[in-house]
This record gives C-alpha cells, sequence and structure tokens, in this order.
C-alpha cells in the first residue's frame, strides 16, 4: 500500500541526519542546509530580506530596486572652451554703445540699453497677443484636478473700438493674470482666437488683440469663452502675436 512521504523534497540519511525545514515561498521541505537566504537591492547595496526558500524559489536581485550610482566627474582641463549658453538663449534685444572711461579710476565703463515696449517688456523678435496658427474651434480646453474647466458664464463681451475687450462673466470666473482663454462665435473675427488676459475684477477680465476691433457688444448666443492651456516658447509669459 503506497503513502505520502513526510519528508517531502528533504534527504533521510541515518548516519549523517539533517535538519528538516520549510521553504518560506513554495512551502515544501527541504533539507535546512539546502535553503538560502533570499537577496535583494537596497539601494546601491544588497540586504537580506530575511526569507529561506529553496533553489526553485531563489529569485535575482531585482535590478529596478538598485540605485544608480554616477561616476565622478572628470578631471577639468586647461584652457577649456565651453558653450555660452548664456548668451544663445538670450530672447530679447539690447543696444550697446562705445564704452566711456570712468575719470576718476580709470575703467572702461559699457553703457547699454534694453529696448522695451509700452507695456515695460523686454522688446523681443514677437509682439504679444493672439498667437498664429491656433484656431479657437480646436483649442483644448484647460484640465483641472479631474475634470475640464466649464465653459465660462459671460454677461457681456464689449469692444472699446480700439483693441481691448472686456469680458464680464455672471459668476467668478477663478481666473489668473495671463490666464489663456479661447473665445469663439463673437461678431468680430478679430476678437475670436486663444488670448492671455489681463484680471479686472473677480467677475471680469479683458484681453488685447493685434488689430482694432468694433465698439460695443460683441456677444450673441452662441459666443462661447472657455479657458485654454497653451505652451508658451521660452521667456514669455503671454501668448506670442504675429498677425490673425
Amino acid at each position: 500500500m503506497a503513502y505520502a512521504s513526510q519528508s517531502g523534497r528533504a534527504k533521510t540519511s541515518s548516519s549523517s541526519p539533517q535538519a528538516f525545514a520549510i521553504c518560506d515561498r513554495c512551502g515544501f521541505t527541504y533539507n535546512h542546509v539546502n535553503l538560502q537566504w533570499q537577496f535583494d537591492w537596497r539601494g546601491p547595496t544588497l540586504q537580506n530580506v530575511r526569507i529561506l526558500v529553496c533553489g526553485y524559489c531563489l529569485d535575482d536581485p531585482q535590478e529596478q530596486q538598485r540605485a544608480i550610482v554616477l561616476p565622478a566627474d572628470p578631471d577639468p582641463i586647461m584652457n577649456a572652451r565651453v558653450q555660452s549658453y548664456l548668451e544663445d538663449e538670450t530672447t530679447y534685444r539690447v543696444t550697446a554703445s562705445i564704452p566711456t572711461t570712468d575719470p576718476v579710476t580709470g575703467l572702461p565703463v559699457y553703457s547699454s540699453e534694453y529696448l522695451v515696449t509700452t507695456d515695460n517688456q523686454n522688446l523681443t523678435t514677437q509682439p504679444i497677443g493672439s498667437p498664429t496658427g491656433i484656431k479657437s474651434t480646436v483649442s483644448m480646453q484647460a484640465f483641472g484636478g479631474d475634470h475640464y474647466f466649464p465653459t465660462l458664464s459671460v454677461l457681456s463681451l464689449f469692444g472699446d473700438g480700439y483693441n481691448t475687450v472686456t469680458a464680464t462673466c455672471s459668476v467668478a470666473h477663478g481666473l489668473e493674470d495671463n490666464s489663456q482663454v479661447t473665445v469663439q462665435g463673437s461678431t468680430s473675427d478679430t476678437a475670436n482666437g486663444s488670448f492671455s488676459i489681463s484680471i479686472s475684477s473677480a467677475m471680469a477680465f479683458t484681453y488685447l488683440t493685434n488689430t482694432v476691433i468694433p465698439s460695443g457688444s460683441l456677444l450673441i448666443g452662441t459666443t462661447l469663452v472657455y479657458p485654454v492651456d497653451i505652451g508658451l516658447p521660452l521667456g514669455y509669459i503671454q501668448l506670442p502675436q504675429t498677425g490673425i
């Protein structure tokens, strides 16, 4: 009559007996001397995780838990020639004149003048306003938390006859200076598009167009205004404008 061995996968020797032990992973019985400690990476070193396992259950240390050790910096060289990153990334224009000499110290004094716009921003190669090539009908609404920001409840959209459009909402809009909105379906194509805004109050904001707009109400029943989040070029806090 057959019976199940109580020794499992352990070997029994009458001349050299060895203790039995259970593998912490598979639960089979082995000789204790044949079980091994499981090690795993903890930062830059291997650490015993205090699990005794058989040869079948022994895992290789997980490399994804191993810290990346950066090599030492190379030795510096004489007469190095480095990239002029600061000058290459300058996004504004500056004029410089011939240096003059300080009458007291005799040291040369270099004079420079930064070119600025009428709103006191450094003059760049592009003016500020609605971006070229971004259609109001395909711009993505701004995403906040776990939902898209809803369309703003605009009571009035008023043009001043020059370049400023004022939007007044029925509830607090929750926007900040230089937030971005998309306007579509107004009575003026110039007032439609994506713009950076300036906050007038908790209920109102303004934005600038790059051409003159009609004076009066621009709001009709199908007009939509909603927040968007469009990426900006390096050094800009507002959407760049080169034309409509």
